[in-house]
């Protein structure tokens, strides 16, 4: 492949995989509905690694913005380092739900392969807490463990991060588009 095809061949992958993706519209309806029938007196936690956490930082400002949802995500390095060294990587998600989390609050999850420890933890502990519903975006196999186990399950056909990440972010920043349109929560 040839430096001048990678870009058109790049943005062609790109846009058959949201497209495909896309095909889930009734889960991201549900997932518009659930958001938007949330108490005020809950919360939407979002969590993520890596691109993934900055993805989660992203869609938590703009329905923050957006909308009258607390939507909150914990990615000061201070509260992940200190939950880390505390009570290990892989507990660190898992602790600050049980610390900030409670009953009828919404979790979302994003992680590529679905299957990350910290993830798995922590839809464990939000479960514990009786969270409202668990949302998760995943990809690569479909049958990974927070596609198996979440309440509503965005599920991206690829092996390929960086565009997997993006997909992740077109959907939820569509949700906060959703909003902006048709938002029944008035900020």
């Amino acid at each position: 492949m040839k430096k001048r095809t990678f870009i058109p061949e790049y943005i062609n992958q790109f846009c058959k995989t949201v497209k495909l993706a896309g095909c889930q519209t009734d889960k991201l309806l549900e997932i518009f509905t659930v958001l938007n029938k949330i108490n005020n007196n809950n919360s939407v936690h979002v969590f993520g690694n890596g691109g993934s956490a900055s993805i989660a930082s992203h869609f938590s400002m703009d329905l923050t913005n957006n909308s009258s949802i607390r939507c909150l995500n914990y990615n000061d390095p201070a509260i992940i380092t200190c939950y880390s060294n505390d009570f290990k990587y892989e507990n660190w998600v898992s602790r600050a739900i049980k610390k900030y989390g409670k009953k009828k609050d919404i979790l979302i999850l994003i992680s590529s392969s679905g299957k990350s420890k910290n993830m798995i933890n922590g839809i464990k502990e939000a479960k514990k807490k009786k969270f409202h519903k668990i949302i998760t975006f995943t990809a690569f196999d479909k049958q990974n463990f927070l596609n198996k186990n979440g309440d509503i399950n965005f599920w991206v056909s690829s092996k390929e991060y960086n565009i997997i990440e993006n997909t992740h972010q077109f959907f939820l920043l569509m949700l906060v588009d959703m909003f902006k349109k048709f938002n029944n929560k008035k900020i």
